[in-house]
């Protein structure tokens, strides 16, 4: 009998139930979670020491809206982190990279220490007598915690831990999962089995829930171990870390201790603190950043908001109390860098209109409408509209009888949209950044602080009579003759 000859698709079909499983696992787990766990040996990992050099950015502080977080040189960069004590330490040597555009103080090595073990984290410096001493980072915590999960070994270790799913795509596989109850993180593992990159989302007071951004490129083989050579992380849309990885070790010993005077300490009190600059004038101290309150005839003004929702909790309260019976109308933001508008929702969401340079009106806009899920703050709940009452020349806010005047710092690079406020009347200047005054006991700084020489002739070219400036930064007022020593101005 004569057969009809069978098709190749058709052989193809018949024989498909008869292809061995491990080649059609095989050809499934091109990219998968577990083929990347295999390749970087991640469950018989317990630590990477990674060390390098690149550059660090500093987050929160761009000079304008748009621009990117200002450049540090990482000339030494180490991390060792132990993954099954959620443990890690970090230390930096960098300096800020020259930037023939802008004028900066001069540029001094900075060699930070920094510290995640558990749920604390903190600092370590050491005295030029050799005794450390350790600062709690409680708003360090979250961010230090995701670094962990971020890196290859870590992102896949948690995962594998945490159920994770993952979804094919053309050129790999995208796997998801949940960890500590509220964190999101989402991977992208590419055809040859290598992590490439990592999100996942962090709080923060000014932009909300931050993407946190890690992307590893180059792998090549470190002893046996394939690794990424480089990597860049990247938060709030911009980079804060670009490494170059010179080393790494596997397994190496990591024991991260947390010291007691840091796992013993209670959270730090918010403390707002009054002195009472002239009649109806207020400096609000008491912690590393200030605000001052002022009177008028039928309300509050407040300049400044700076760090964080509970920090302008506590300002409000203050204020309300030292001039009790009015609502605050308006705040007065001199500012946008991160530390000084960290406090600003929370006036809005008290019904305060936003005083602040026209430039970082849509720049406000834009951040305040991002979710705010992870740590919901007031506003967040109570969805009110910002109000905003914006300058971009001499502005004047007054009810009658006293004069605030708010002035753009003309020709300043620690900001492009950087303010000034002046009361006539009482001779006051209040201002942040440009002139931090330093200890009694400090060296003169040669060459003066270009941001405070800035100030002074501004202070002349507008010829504002200043007796007292009311800094945002310091214990207490001081007097203009303490910004001209500062200066060399006699």
């Amino acid at each position: 009998m004569h057969k009809t000859p069978i098709t190749t698709p058709r052989l193809l079909l018949q024989l498909l139930p008869l292809l061995p499983l491990t080649l059609l696992a095989g050809q499934a787990q091109a990219a998968s979670l577990q083929a990347a766990a295999d390749a970087l040996n991640a469950g018989n990992t317990a630590s990477v020491t990674i060390a390098g050099t690149g550059k660090w950015f500093q987050f929160g502080q761009a000079p304008a809206p748009s621009l990117a977080w200002p450049e540090f040189d990482v000339s030494n960069y180490k991390t060792a982190i132990n993954y099954d004590k959620a443990a890690a330490r970090v230390q930096i040597t960098r300096i800020q990279t020259v930037d023939p555009k802008r004028e900066r103080p001069t540029a001094v090595e900075q060699k930070p220490d920094q510290y995640v073990s558990g749920v604390q984290a903190w600092n370590a410096s050491v005295a030029a007598n050799g005794t450390s001493t350790y600062s709690q980072q409680r708003a360090s915590l979250e961010e230090r915690r995701a670094e962990i999960w971020s890196t290859p070994h870590g992102f896949i270790k948690a995962a594998l831990a945490n159920n994770a799913t993952s979804k094919p795509l053309k050129t790999g596989v995208e796997v998801s999962f949940n960890a500590d109850g509220k964190y999101r993180y989402v991977g992208f593992i590419n055809k040859n089995n290598q992590l490439e990159q990592v999100k996942t989302w962090i709080d923060n007071p000014v932009l909300g829930d931050t993407e946190l951004l890690t992307k590893f490129s180059q792998y090549k083989d470190f002893g046996g171990q394939p690794y990424p050579a480089h990597i860049v992380r990247s938060l709030g849309g911009h980079p804060v870390l670009d490494l170059q990885v010179a080393e790494l070790q596997v397994n190496a010993p990591v024991d991260i201790a947390t010291p007691a005077e840091v796992s013993s300490a209670a959270a730090p009190a918010i403390t707002v603190t009054s002195t009472k600059l002239a009649e109806g004038v207020y400096h609000l101290t008491g912690g590393t950043h200030n605000s001052v309150a002022i009177e008028q005839a039928d309300h509050i003004v407040i300049v400044e908001a700076p760090l964080s929702e509970e920090r302008s909790l506590a300002v409000i309260a203050k204020a309300k109390e030292i001039i009790p019976g009015k609502p605050i109308k308006y705040l007065i933001n001199t500012h946008a860098h991160f530390d000084h508008s960290g406090g600003l929702r929370t006036y809005v969401d008290e019904g305060a209109i936003i005083v602040t340079h026209q430039v970082n009106q849509a720049y406000y806009q834009k951040i305040w409408a991002n979710q705010h899920k992870l740590n919901p703050d007031r506003l967040a709940l109570s969805r009110s509209r910002a109000r905003f009452d914006t300058f971009k020349t001499k502005h004047v806010l007054g009810d009658g009888k006293r004069s605030i005047e708010i002035y753009p710092i003309a020709g300043n690079t620690h900001n492009d949209a950087f303010a000034l406020v002046y009361l006539p009347a009482e001779k006051i200047l209040v201002e942040a950044d440009a002139f931090n005054p330093p200890a009694a006991n400090a060296a003169a700084v040669v060459p003066a602080n270009p941001y405070s020489v800035n100030l002074y002739d501004n202070l002349k070219k507008l010829k504002l009579d200043v007796d007292q400036i009311a800094g945002l930064h310091g214990p207490k007022a001081v007097k203009l003759a303490d910004l001209q020593t500062y200066i060399g101005v006699n």
